[in-house]
């Protein structure tokens, strides 16, 4: 009983704790109609201090989710639009010479923010995707001699087009690791688009105002990790992760032709930390077995490469990560 009502008072505690994240989707869903599952795995990204690819045809407001997002929790935005003629040196930042000082200074890029839109990722080439790699996985740049932090939270949601392949450079799969989920957005219902036609229509709506902090999204993601995870299901990550890698050992000997790679380690962490927001999000003060399945596609969507033996029949990663989830038994 009395472990029973611990668990009950906890879950209240995080239910006030996290209302503000309630306020965020709400002062966002004033200029973003629908979108409601995408604002929910961006605040979830904010929580696990992640980031996020974002794929979708043009016109579907990633853009100004993320725009509006950064707007609700106060934070440092900065847009960069990739373009096939971009420098390493304008995402990042370089040298400037000053001769009246007769030195170099550093000139800081637009990745020195706390959300940073890059905007069409694979309209430019491998050289300017990279200059990400060392600001993603280690929160920091290096520009010539100095090694500058960068802001905290820090956190990347770069946007790509699906439908269009000229002039456009498929992200290495070195870089797609570094991405806490890949999401994919999809058109509105017809409710929802009679509402966005209604909306634009009308006047200017309002802009979007500050109703949480960068302290408070902190707060909220140290209280994340801090959720009860059973040793049962670290067991049953782990196992989900690994069936990707070599699923004819857990009786999935059909996917063995259709998976080129599975998912590296990180999968398995980032599945962890989705799973402790998922259940914040929720207002409990532990993850279930639902939690894991709720994050699991759009963690693993982009970590699982299939063969072209799979693309010749048809075959979507999500239907390999479904046939996944409903094999590995959950505890």
């Amino acid at each position: 009983m009395g472990s029973q009502f611990d668990i009950e008072a906890e879950g209240a505690r995080i239910r006030e704790e996290g209302r503000f994240l309630e306020e965020i989707a709400a002062e966002v869903g004033r200029v973003i109609v629908g979108q409601r599952p995408l604002v929910e795995r961006l605040l979830m990204a904010l929580l696990c201090r992640g980031h996020v690819l974002l794929e979708g045809v043009p016109g579907l407001a990633k853009t100004l989710t993320v725009k509006a997002l950064s707007q609700a929790v106060g934070a440092q935005f900065s847009r960069i639009q990739f373009t096939p003629d971009l420098l390493p040196a304008d995402v990042v930042g370089t040298q400037v010479y000053q001769p009246d000082v007769h030195r170099f200074t550093v000139k800081r890029g637009p990745v020195f923010a706390s959300m940073v839109l890059a905007d069409e990722i694979n309209r430019a080439p491998a050289k300017v995707q990279s200059a990400l790699l060392e600001a993603m996985e280690e929160r920091q740049v290096t520009i010539g001699e100095e090694t500058l932090r960068l802001p905290e939270p820090f956190l990347v949601l770069a946007t790509q087009n699906p439908i269009e392949q000229e002039g456009t450079y498929p992200l290495p799969e070195a870089q797609m690791d570094r991405f806490l989920f890949k999401l994919k957005v999809d058109y509105p219902s017809q409710q929802e688009e009679e509402d966005i036609m209604r909306r634009m229509a009308g006047r200017v709506p309002d802009p979007v105002r500050a109703v949480a902090s960068i302290q408070s999204v902190l707060a909220a993601a140290k209280r994340v990790d801090e959720l009860y995870l059973d040793d049962a299901l670290y067991a049953y990550v782990a196992h989900v992760v690994r069936a990707t890698r070599q699923p004819a050992g857990y009786g999935l000997s059909d996917l063995s032709g259709l998976v080129a790679y599975g998912a590296s380690p990180r999968a398995s962490i980032a599945m962890v930390r989705a799973a402790r927001a998922h259940a914040f999000l929720r207002h409990r003060a532990y993850v279930t077995p639902d939690d894991i399945k709720g994050v699991a596609l759009d963690v693993l969507r982009h970590r699982v490469l299939l063969t072209y033996e799979a693309q010749a029949e048809d075959v979507s990663v999500e239907q390999v990560i479904g046939r996944v989830l409903d094999t590995i038994e959950a505890p």
